[in-house]
């Protein structure tokens, strides 16, 4: 099967720009949660789609064929709250998530109003375990 044809893609859009017309709450927030995606990455911030902040690549093959390209995380200041992207798979990441403060999580994204309400250090390292699990997963796991 062929790779899937995305809506959100990598562009060369500015991420500076993007940051600075954002609201001052977020973009303080957005500021510090570029600098540890950076720092558990490796990876330059850079704009998929119109407003999603993605960091590092991953080629995925889903168990039924389908490809993508995608980062291995990334987040996207949206109205009231910031949306991360993160992979939710082991035990230690739930551990942790009971400690971060106020959240909500899905499938691959945890939801945060404002940092002021979580545990920055523990969403750091929610942050790191989310880019090792994406790191380590193999073609064809999902």
């Amino acid at each position: 099967m062929s790779k899937a044809e995305l809506k959100t893609k990598k562009n060369k859009k500015s991420v500076t720009a993007f940051v600075n017309a954002l609201d001052t709450q977020q973009k303080k927030d957005s500021k510090a949660i570029i600098k540890m995606m950076r720092e558990s990455t490796g990876s330059k911030p850079v704009m998929w789609g119109e407003n999603i902040i993605g960091f590092g690549h991953k080629h995925l093959v889903y168990k039924s064929g389908r490809e993508l390209d995608w980062f291995l995380t990334g987040f996207s200041p949206r109205k009231g709250k910031m949306s991360l992207y993160c992979m939710c798979r082991n035990k230690q990441f739930e551990k942790l998530l009971k400690k971060l403060g106020k959240h909500k999580s899905g499938k691959g994204c945890l939801y945060v109003n404002k940092l002021d309400d979580v545990d920055t250090d523990i969403l750091a390292k929610l942050i790191d375990i989310s880019v090792q699990d994406m790191i380590e997963l193999g073609d064809g796991s999902w």
